[in-house]
């Protein structure tokens, strides 16, 4: 059975979702006035590994994932650009998907925007200032954390801690409105030029919290399974949905909390935000560098784990990746002169104890760097057998299923490089005529040739082979 590590209750629970055979999962999106980084990438990664995990085993999985389209920061992106709000979220989120193609992160069943549901948003609102659970002041709405009697329970944070901590963050613009320094903005009261909506309490917008609270709700339901976002988000942002969604809904917003760790970058291991201006934005780091390699990087760390972003990393994860590739080559090679007969059972044996073994890793909270070393197993097995003098296709399908199979939960898809390109065929047949004639110049300018073209030859008993560096 599944475990995972339960942020609200600090411990691994097994996981039971709330109609068997189906998962309810919301991801918190990006705010879309910039091009992501990797920092955002990690979490987009860790949990479509997560998902597609769960997809393995057999779930049905809902999953939502938002997109903050109203926001300070849009706002001041679309001032400091001149284009409309819209023109900036819309280019934005063009760009997300572009970049979440790239690294082979599947797309959300839902990706719900905040201007497609005010209406639902000032609704939700207005039903918390009937309950006493918010008030107006100024144009403004804030919501009473103190009236929640749990509020602190998924941080842990004693409510004296937090309004120390409040105390310290309160905004020039909210002095003098707050009832307490605890409480927080739902919705705010438009600013001059800025976009606005018409609410009950003037003509502003939602503030960040709410958003969340409204669409996991509204896509989902007043309860869900898995609630997963950075574990930056973790306070207050979180602490906020589960305030605002039961004291709304009177029952438990998420059965499951789950948190990813952060990217870190330099010797000294510092978080990777837009705000220190230390990232790497996705959209550039693609152009240079093959994305299978980042996504390999961020799928194969155990997602609470943090990850330092290091050029000593990615070369890591890149040789571990051709490992991988490697094997399948040496599989799908073998197919070209493999014999018939029934599947192998020593070679079934030996696959299906793997994939036990991959089970039972990644159903401890998909510890996916446990599950990865037991991915390179399986590649060991395939290398052998392909070495073998004599294969069968039944067998080498097997091997390659199984093997493909597992490798794509971690987003890795490996193109079947077809060995029928002429022009490489044709100087591989050249070189191969010159080495009989001991002609060693030209098989040697032919190999280099053939590497500045990103094929590596690899001369083995049963012939010269290739496959793309």
């Amino acid at each position: 059975m599944i475990q995972i590590y339960n942020t609200l209750t600090k411990e691994k629970e097994a996981f039971e979702p709330l109609v068997a055979g189906k998962v309810s999962m919301y991801v918190c999106g990006p705010t879309v006035y910039n091009y992501i980084h990797i920092g955002n990438a990690r979490s987009a990664i860790a949990f479509d590994t997560v998902r597609r995990y769960l997809e393995y085993r057999g779930y049905e999985v809902n999953y939502v994932s938002n997109f903050t389209d109203v926001d300070d920061k849009i706002i001041k992106a679309s001032q400091e650009t001149g284009l409309s709000v819209q023109e900036v979220t819309t280019k934005f989120i063009a760009a997300f998907y572009e970049d979440i193609a790239a690294l082979n992160i599947k797309k959300a069943s839902k990706n719900p925007r905040v201007m497609e549901n005010m209406p639902e948003i000032i609704d939700f609102i207005a039903t918390l200032v009937d309950k006493g659970y918010a008030y107006e002041t100024q144009g403004d709405v804030y919501y009473r954390a103190r009236k929640f009697k749990d509020y602190g329970k998924l941080s842990g944070q004693s409510i004296d801690a937090l309004e120390q901590g409040a105390s310290e963050r309160v905004q020039a613009s909210d002095q003098g409105k707050k009832e307490d320094p605890l409480d927080f903005a739902l919705w705010k009261s438009a600013k001059p030029g800025e976009i606005a909506w018409d609410s009950p309490w003037g003509k502003g917008r939602p503030g960040w919290h709410i958003e969340c609270s409204v669409m996991a709700g509204k896509y989902l339901g007043k309860t869900i399974d898995i609630h997963a976002g950075g574990q930056d988000l973790e306070f207050p942002h979180h602490e906020n949905e589960i305030a605002q969604s039961e004291a709304k809904n009177g029952q438990k917003f998420a059965n499951y909390w789950m948190h990813n760790g952060f990217v870190t970058i330099g010797q000294d291991d510092e978080k990777m935000s837009k705000s220190l201006g230390n990232f790497v934005t996705v959209h550039e780091l693609v152009k240079k560098l093959d994305p299978q390699i980042v996504r390999f990087l961020m799928a194969t760390t155990q997602y609470r784990h943090p990850i330092r972003y290091s050029q000593a990393n990615l070369d890591d994860a890149k040789t571990n990746l051709n490992k991988l590739k490697t094997a399948a080559q040496n599989v799908r090679y073998r197919l070209e002169d493999a014999g018939e007969g029934a599947l192998e059972t020593w070679v079934q044996t030996k696959v299906e104890a793997l994939v036990a073994k991959f089970k039972v890793a990644m159903d401890d909270d998909f510890n996916t760097q446990n599950g990865i070393t037991v991915v390179y197993e399986l590649a060991r097995e395939l290398n052998v057998y392909a070495a073998r003098e004599e294969v069968n296709r039944a067998t080498l399908e097997y091997l390659l299923q199984n093997f493909a199979t597992l490798v794509e939960i971690f987003g890795i898809e490996f193109e079947n490089e077809e060995l029928g390109d002429e022009k490489i065929e044709a100087l591989i047949k050249k070189r191969d005529e010159a080495r009989a004639n001991r002609d060693f110049a030209t098989s040697d300018e032919i190999r280099d040739t053939l590497k500045d073209q990103g094929i590596i030859l690899e001369d083995t008993p049963q012939g010269t082979r290739w496959k793309r560096g």
